[in-house]
């Protein structure tokens, strides 16, 4: 399949940017449809999308070149050629964090409420993205026979592998719907982000486990240790906040 959806003139358009775009597109929907239940204004949200679409694809970018920094320490030309591929999701997250904190700030607007709404679009817009792989035939894992393998051609020669991509959208899909329905059942600010994290944590940590293009440092899987650690982490901070929520609705029914 050509990794372009149409050319008009000199100028493609490829699936990759198709879908990133609906990502966004349909991320902004959602928030729009959730913005009133946290008192943010949708003209605040357009605001800080644009922000946050920056943000995302300089962190993404920032976050590859750091852990390939050999390679581009000796083409410097490239690393700005993010139209030759070359992100990672933790990077855009990291950086659009720290973006949203500031406007926030700026803003006067509650960062952790801020946070719970927009991290509810996210694994959608993640879930679209990742078809964008699928078309680049990139981000693929590692050989397999086991009844998902997807045939890709490399050098000529037909070879099957896990289509992580696809694991990753169902595990993203999944995550949409929990954080849909956690949303209706939150029992305190930030338990929206202490989910996302948690369970995308896990679901991450399995699939750059078979990555064939999984970011190395000194022999390590980067992301692979960063999925456990927000996993754990934010598993511990899950049941801590319950565990409290839960105490103090004790107390004020033994009060009462």
């Amino acid at each position: 399949i050509s990794e372009i959806m149409l050319s008009i003139g000199n100028i493609n358009i490829y699936w990759y940017g198709f879908f990133i775009v609906l990502a966004f597109i349909f991320g902004l929907l959602v928030i729009k449809k959730y913005s009133k239940n946290y008192n943010v204004s949708f003209e605040n949200i357009l605001e800080l999308f644009i922000i946050i679409l920056l943000s995302a694809i300089v962190g993404a970018r920032l976050y590859y070149v750091l852990f390939n920094l050999d390679y581009y320490l000796n083409h410097l030309n490239e690393i700005f050629m993010i139209n030759s591929g070359g992100l990672a999701i933790y990077g855009g997250i990291i950086l659009s964090t720290i973006s949203i904190f500031v406007y926030s700030k700026i803003k006067k607007i509650n960062f952790i409420k801020l946070l719970d709404l927009l991290v509810l679009a996210l694994p959608l817009g993640q879930a679209i993205g990742r078809w964008g792989n699928f078309f680049n035939v990139e981000a693929y894992g590692t050989v397999t026979d086991n009844i998902f393998r997807m045939g890709i051609i490399e050098n000529g020669e037909t070879m099957y592998v896990h289509p992580t991509f696809l694991y990753e959208f169902i595990g993203c899909l999944c995550l949409f719907f929990i954080l849909i329905y956690n949303n209706k059942n939150k029992k305190f600010e930030g338990q929206n982000v202490t989910v996302y994290l948690m369970i995308y944590g896990f679901i991450r940590f399995f699939i750059e486990g078979i990555r064939q293009d999984a970011l190395m440092f000194f022999g390590v899987r980067v992301s692979q240790v960063l999925s456990i650690t927000l996993f754990i982490l934010f598993t511990a901070i899950l049941l801590l906040k319950l565990r409290r929520n839960n105490n103090k609705d004790k107390e004020k029914l033994s009060k009462n």
